[in-house]
């Protein structure tokens, strides 16, 4: 049977993407965003995961306002990207696994969840990003992708309850899959920031260690949290918390074990966490 070895929590931010094309890790302005990757990058490299299920949201390269649907699942051989306009080079396409994406799609369904099944899709920077991070120097072709985006755009989006119970049903389906593999689950974006309008660049990192907090020891009170509470507490686009919640809901009951942690604000206004959760047997 398929097993979840981990959940891992990362940044998207497009000016990562480019500081890791000029070479900028290492600058004061990056340094400490760039340290906490190198152990996380080791925990792959000796767990060795087969798939990751990467749980982000599409900024407009392939759902834009006219077409946006609350979840989407690749089933697709292969995901490409494209040139977005942020300054980042794409990078090769990634491969996909779509006996598994179609086993969950399946489950969803049975468990009342919809999803738009994309056969044929790009992927944007909030999953590339996560690619480069994790996989630097383009090292992700052993491992299998299957891109699960989330509407944190257009207005109505799914709550932080529903996020999470969805979260909560792919894991359910990747557990139940008959196949061995090791899957390993991101939850990409955030934490706390507003791009536009007269917020734009509020940040707030008491409440994204809050929530950092509760992602590990209790996502239920996060739950709690309506999209207004979240972008009236972090900004607009702290509804991005919507991938972390997906990601800890696939990880199950049960406290996991924070093994890396780190916070760093800001980057590109932009409050950044990343975490290492490894669920219990």
């Amino acid at each position: 049977m398929a097993k979840i070895i981990g959940g891992i929590t990362t940044s998207h931010i497009p000016a990562i993407g480019v500081a890791i094309d000029k070479g900028l890790e290492d600058t004061p302005y990056y340094r400490d965003l760039f340290a906490i990757y190198p152990p996380i990058r080791e925990w792959l490299n000796e767990e060795k995961p087969d798939i990751a299920v990467l749980f982000y949201n599409d900024h407009g390269l392939e759902m834009w306002l006219d077409k946006k649907p609350t979840f989407a699942i690749g089933c697709a051989p292969e995901y490409e990207n494209a040139d977005e306009g942020w300054g980042i080079k794409p990078i090769p396409p990634v491969t996909g696994e779509t006996e598994l994406s179609w086993h969950i799609v399946n489950h969803l369904i049975e468990n009342d969840f919809d999803p738009t099944v994309c056969q044929d899709i790009k992927v944007d920077h909030g999953a590339t990003v996560p690619m480069t991070l994790l996989w630097p120097n383009h090292t992700y072709q052993g491992i299998k992708v299957i891109p699960v985006s989330i509407n944190c755009e257009r207005h109505p989006m799914p709550k932080p309850s529903r996020s999470y119970a969805f979260g909560k049903a792919i894991g359910d389906a990747i557990r139940c899959w008959e196949k061995d593999a090791k899957v390993v689950v991101l939850g990409t974006g955030g934490l706390s920031h507003q791009l536009d309008g007269p917020r734009a660049g509020i940040l707030n990192g008491d409440f994204d260690n809050y929530c950092m907090d509760k992602l590990v020891s209790d996502p239920q009170e996060l739950c709690k949290f309506s999209n207004v509470d979240l972008i009236e507490k972090g900004g607009a686009q702290m509804v991005e918390l919507a991938m972390w919640l997906a990601m800890r809901g696939a990880l199950g009951e049960g406290i996991p074990e924070e093994r890396l942690r780190n916070y760093v604000s800001p980057i590109s206004n932009t409050g950044v966490g990343v975490q290492l959760l490894i669920p219990k047997d």
